[in-house]
This record gives C-alpha cells, sequence and structure tokens, in this order.
C-alpha cells in the first residue's frame, strides 16, 4: 500500500448534473487516488476545506475503458471516485469558493 498524503487523495471535484444535484444534499462528488481508502479520504476532505464535518463516504472504483485506434488496441486507466457526505459546512459559499480555487490550481 502506498503512503498517501491528504493533499495527494482528492484529485479533482467531479461536475456532471447527477453531482450538482447531489449538493443539494451535502453530498460532494471527487475524483480521488485509486488506493486511497475511506478513512484516507475523509481526513482529505476535512483537512482541505476547513469547517467541514464528514458524515459518510461512499466510494466506486471505475475500470478503464476499452479504446482502439486502428489496429493498436489499449485501455484508459483506472480510476475511483468518492462521494462525501457531509453532516455539517460552516459556511456553504467558503465551500464553493474553495472548490473553485481548488480547480484553478489544477
Amino acid at each position: 500500500m502506498a503512503n498517501i498524503q491528504y493533499y495527494d487523495v482528492i484529485l479533482k471535484p467531479v461536475v456532471t448534473e447527477k453531482s450538482m444535484e447531489l449538493m443539494a444534499d451535502k453530498k460532494y462528488t471527487f475524483l480521488v487516488h485509486t488506493e486511497a481508502t475511506k478513512s484516507q479520504i475523509k481526513e482529505a476532505v476535512e483537512k482541505m476545506f476547513a469547517g467541514t464535518k464528514v458524515k459518510s463516504v461512499n466510494t466506486m472504483n471505475l475500470d478503464g475503458k476499452n479504446k482502439r485506434r486502428g489496429m493498436t488496441i489499449g485501455k484508459t486507466a483506472k480510476t475511483k471516485k468518492a462521494i462525501v457526505w457531509l453532516s455539517s459546512i460552516i459556511s456553504f459559499n467558503v465551500l464553493i469558493c474553495s472548490l473553485k480555487s481548488f480547480m484553478q490550481v489544477l
């Protein structure tokens, strides 16, 4: 198992229609490191977004898709998604602003 620091766990937020609808229920979706555990994801969210308290974390492993270009056959990289359910947020606007700044850094 790799030694993963909290700032390496969350790769980027997932921005889709479904993830935007889940935000109304205080559920936020992130792409995370493939070897990150639920407890590491919880710790990373609470440290990176100050003032948040995580209620639960659901994860899903996604296999890479088969891709083909002519005779060459390959596969895209595996990914892992996490849906983080927050029990409390100090300020929703602060969380949105920190997510926007997080996206600009990437």
